[in-house]
């Protein structure tokens, strides 16, 4: 008697659409799309470090979209805080709808101020887990598939990272010595690279003649304060890359989950491939672009600029840094840095972004045009 076997395979993945996406300072992604009935366009980050999808709070005022106070906490760099939610919400992009999205409240005010463009939320694993997606950095636009068999470039490089609902990769990284460790991988980070101070300290990784420089950062829930140096090398699978700008985090919530992670890999340098996101499957598989050998950034300023309607502010003020020897204020406008008057918080942060350069600031202070000389450093 002879018994059948069947066998199965698993279907295609089909093709959805394209959907481009804006590059912002860090490397971030920015989508546009609509929430349910509402007719204004809105911006979101496109996130794979957020477990979820999220609202900012005035956008869903505007949007009339009534919010729900929950228990539940988040948890991102900045601190941890309970939030409401929206339930059941659809996002409509170009060729495409994402239905039954429950959507997290959280105010996106200092994000706004700092990519000088409305943020309306952030997009992660409510959207990432439900489909294969691939982000071009060449192009800039991002194509999303079914779920099922895919078809990876033949070049490039497949990895098999851990899963919650952030990818984990282990990593390569060498300073003062050699370490392997587990590290996120967050696209709406705008950094290369960050490890928390816990463990900095614990692996002893950094060359002690090391000098980090403090600055600041903006996260999912607000300002703070960092250590910002370099290390020498940072692999991910076969791709090395040297002289790579780190960030020391003091984690006080531990959001980076030390001892299990040491931190996070940001946007500013996974930009530098093309990437297939396949949260099903469990693979990232990446492509070197055009990016992969664009110089990183090792410019020091010792201030953070945030765009306010359409006035540029200068923000804290490190002291000792170069910003505070130029003479620069907190709550100082600049109207211009050398001859460009644009006022365009985008083009000023791509200029400040070359070390040892001296740039002239025009600023507006207590009804007053003053000038000051402002000579970027190098962290090292």
């Amino acid at each position: 008697q002879l018994s059948a076997q069947i066998i199965t395979s698993e279907a295609p993945a089909k093709f959805i659409t394209r959907i481009p996406f804006k590059i912002y300072s860090g490397g971030v992604m920015v989508v546009s799309a609509r929430l349910g009935n509402y007719t204004d366009t809105l911006h979101f980050i496109l996130d794979t470090g957020s477990g979820g999808i999220s609202l900012d709070s005035s956008t869903c005022v505007h949007s009339g979209s009534e919010s729900k106070l929950t228990d539940t906490a988040i948890t991102g760099i900045g601190g941890m805080r309970k939030v409401s939610f929206v339930f059941d919400k659809t996002l409509h992009f170009p060729g495409m709808d994402v239905e039954h999205l429950n959507f997290h409240i959280n105010n996106y005010e200092v994000l706004s101020s700092v990519y000088g463009e409305k943020i309306d939320g952030i997009i992660g694993y409510s959207f990432f887990s439900r489909y294969i997606v691939q982000l071009n950095f060449d192009s800039l636009y991002m194509d999303v598939f079914t779920p099922g068999k895919f078809d990876y470039p033949r070049q490039g490089h497949t990895l098999h990272p851990l899963f919650t609902s952030i990818p984990i990769l282990y990593l390569n990284i060498k300073d003062e010595k050699k370490i392997k460790a587990n590290f996120y991988f967050d696209t709406g980070a705008g950094l290369c690279f960050l490890m928390s101070e816990k463990f900095a300290k614990d692996s002893a990784v950094l060359l002690k003649k090391r000098k980090p420089v403090i600055t600041q950062a903006e996260g999912m829930l607000g300002r703070l304060m960092m250590r910002q140096t370099i290390i020498k090398e940072l692999q991910i699978g076969p791709y090395r890359f040297h002289g790579v700008p780190a960030f020391i985090y003091d984690d006080t919530y531990n959001v980076t989950s030390y001892p299990f992670s040491g931190g996070l890999i940001g946007n500013e340098l996974l930009r530098r491939f093309n990437i297939t996101l396949n949260y099903a499957d469990r693979i990232i598989h990446l492509v070197p672009n055009g990016n992969f050998y664009e110089p990183f950034d090792y410019s020091y300023t010792g201030f953070a600029i945030y765009q306010i309607e359409k006035r540029i502010i200068i923000g804290e003020i490190v002291p000792g840094s170069p910003a505070e020897k130029a003479g620069l204020k907190v709550g100082d406008e600049i109207m211009a840095i050398d001859n460009n008057v644009s006022k365009n918080i985008k083009i000023y942060k791509n200029m400040l972004q070359v070390p040892n350069q001296i740039f002239q600031l025009i600023i507006f202070r207590d009804g007053k045009i003053i000038q000051r000389n402002l000579k970027t450093k190098r962290i090292s």
